[in-house]
C-alpha cells in the first residue's frame, strides 16, 4: 500500500470499466463524466491516433474549463474502433449498432485509446494513444442479440465489450486497452510524471491484477513497465 498522495487524482469518465481498472492503480481518485462532442469526421480522421488523442484533451480541456479538479491531476480518455480505415465511435442507435457489429464480425480491426493528463496548474495535457489489434469472433444474429440484451452497446466504441467476450486479442496486445484504459501505459507515464512534476504519485504496476483478472500471460505489460520508475 502507498500512502494517499497530496495531489488529487480526477478521473474525468463514470465508465464503471474505467474506473475498476484505475483503481488497480492503487491510487485514491474521484470520477465525475465530462460529456464533450466526438467529431469523427473531421480532418484527423485520415490519423486515427492523432484523433483520439485530441478527443481526450478535448475532455481534459472541457473539464478544466468546468472547474473540474483546478487543483487536481485530470486523467482524460477517448476511444475509437477503426475497421477498413473508417472510425466508429458508439453507436447512434441500435440499427447502427448492428451494423458497426456485422461489419466487424469475423474480422479484424483496430482499437485505439486517447490518453490525456493534465497536472495542476498546467494548460496543455501530457497525451499519448495506444493501439491494439482485435479478433472479432464470427458473430450470428443470435450471438448479437445476445449481446445488445445486455443493454450496454450504447456506450461501447464500434458497439462491443470486449469483457462480454465477443472479440480477443493476442498476449502482445494491450487487452485493457480495448476495455477503455491502457493501464500499463498509463503506469509509465504517471511515474514519468512522478519524477518531473508529482513526487507523490505513486502507482503499483497493474501487470499481476491484470493477469490475474485475465488468467493468462501479458507480453507487453512487462516492456511498458519495467524500468518505468527509475
Amino acid at each position: 500500500m502507498h500512502p494517499d498522495p497530496s495531489t488529487r487524482l480526477v478521473l474525468a469518465s463514470q465508465s464503471p470499466r474505467r474506473r475498476r481498472l484505475l483503481a488497480w492503480l492503487g491510487l485514491p481518485f474521484d470520477a465525475q463524466a465530462v460529456d464533450t462532442p466526438e467529431d469523427l469526421d473531421s480532418p484527423l480522421a485520415a490519423d486515427p491516433a492523432a484523433l483520439a488523442k485530441h478527443l481526450a484533451a478535448e475532455k481534459a480541456s472541457a473539464a478544466r474549463a468546468e472547474g473540474l479538479g483546478d487543483d487536481a491531476l485530470l486523467l482524460c480518455f477517448d476511444t475509437i474502433v477503426v475497421a477498413d480505415g473508417r472510425v466508429l465511435g458508439k453507436p447512434l442507435d441500435e440499427p447502427d449498432a448492428w451494423r458497426m457489429l456485422r461489419s466487424l464480425s469475423g474480422r479484424t480491426h483496430e482499437v485505439v485509446t486517447g490518453c490525456a493528463i493534465l497536472c495542476p496548474g498546467e494548460d496543455e495535457p501530457v497525451d499519448f494513444s495506444v493501439t491494439t489489434r482485435v479478433r472479432m469472433h464470427d458473430l450470428t444474429d443470435c450471438a448479437i442479440e445476445a449481446w445488445m440484451a445486455m443493454g450496454t452497446y450504447m456506450g461501447c466504441a464500434g458497439a462491443y465489450n470486449i469483457e462480454a467476450q465477443v472479440a480477443s486479442v493476442g498476449t502482445d496486445e494491450c487487452y485493457q486497452n480495448v476495455a477503455g484504459l491502457p493501464l500499463c501505459h498509463l503506469y509509465a507515464a504517471l511515474c514519468g510524471l512522478s519524477r518531473e512534476k508529482c513526487p507523490d504519485i505513486v502507482p503499483a504496476s497493474p501487470v499481476s491484477a491484470c493477469d490475474a483478472a485475465l488468467g493468462r500471460t501479458c507480453e507487453l505489460g512487462p516492456r511498458v513497465t519495467t524500468g518505468a520508475r527509475r
